[in-house]
């Protein structure tokens, strides 16, 4: 799918893989819309070929909104899905039983927030006019590997990419008769700012524990994997592990 000349939709997109996908479908000649929180849109400042807007991904009229303003632009083919969040929480610990409102909230941003954008995402592009292979467009979702390898204390966001790596063939089923392609990413230990308070000795061992390359994942690994889905029109319905080999020990 050409890239150049379209509308592509992301969200998180003012920082971490969010903002390494908008800088890389910029360069590329796409008219990108980010989609972020406004304290995370403050942050970020202005970025080159890239509009970012205030948004929720669990907020319908604020996703439909903005879905809209980049369907005006161009014609919408692209849409990534890179907001989340992360949280740590054992089912039982000394101060008792997980947070139900915390897994919720997890559950509401990583899963329902995704299939939010996902299905809103879905019924622009199914307005435009497909190209001439009959495609429409393409929708990247973000999983991780803690989908397949859970940690202690990953049970709210282990189960938040789950769903995202369980709905990945269905809504690439359902959507295949508008000519839309799903797929999904399912990132290994990338360095975003969610590491930002890291140290550096702990930084080492989280990749020392990467089969090769021994190093942390960078965000513009993850935005070049993006764009190759995009590239790449056969594939459909895929979760692909992007992880150096790693498996997750259980600690």
């Amino acid at each position: 799918m050409q890239i150049s000349d379209i509308a592509a939709v992301v969200t998180g997109g003012a920082s971490g893989l969010g903002g390494a996908t908008v800088r890389s479908l910029a360069e590329r000649g796409a008219q990108v819309f980010g989609l972020d929180l406004s304290s995370s849109i403050e942050k970020a400042g202005r970025l080159d070929g890239v509009t970012l807007l205030e948004a929720d991904v669990t907020d319908e009229q604020q996703v439909r909104a903005a879905i809209e303003q980049a369907a005006a632009a161009a014609p919408l083919r692209m849409v990534v899905n890179c907001a989340g969040i992360g949280t740590a929480g054992r089912i039982l610990s000394k101060s008792g039983p997980h947070d139900l409102a915390l897994f919720r909230q997890v559950i509401d941003v990583n899963l329902v927030g995704t299939f939010n954008v996902l299905r809103l995402g879905a019924e622009a592009m199914a307005k435009t006019e497909p190209n001439e292979s009959g495609q429409r467009g393409v929708i990247v979702n973000t999983a991780s590997i803690a989908a397949y390898d859970g940690q202690v204390g990953q049970v709210a966001y282990a189960a938040s990419k789950g769903g995202v790596v369980s709905l990945t063939l269905s809504a690439a089923r359902d959507l295949a008769s508008f000519g839309i392609r799903v797929c999904t990413i399912a990132p290994g230990i990338i360095d975003t700012p969610m590491l930002a308070g890291v140290n550096d000795d702990f930084r080492a061992t989280l990749a020392s524990g990467v089969p090769f390359p021994k190093r942390l994942g960078l965000p513009e690994e993850y935005a070049k994997l993006a764009l190759m889905i995009a590239d790449h029109d056969y594939l459909n319905g895929e979760v692909i592990r992007m992880d150096g080999a790693l498996r997750m020990a259980p600690r």
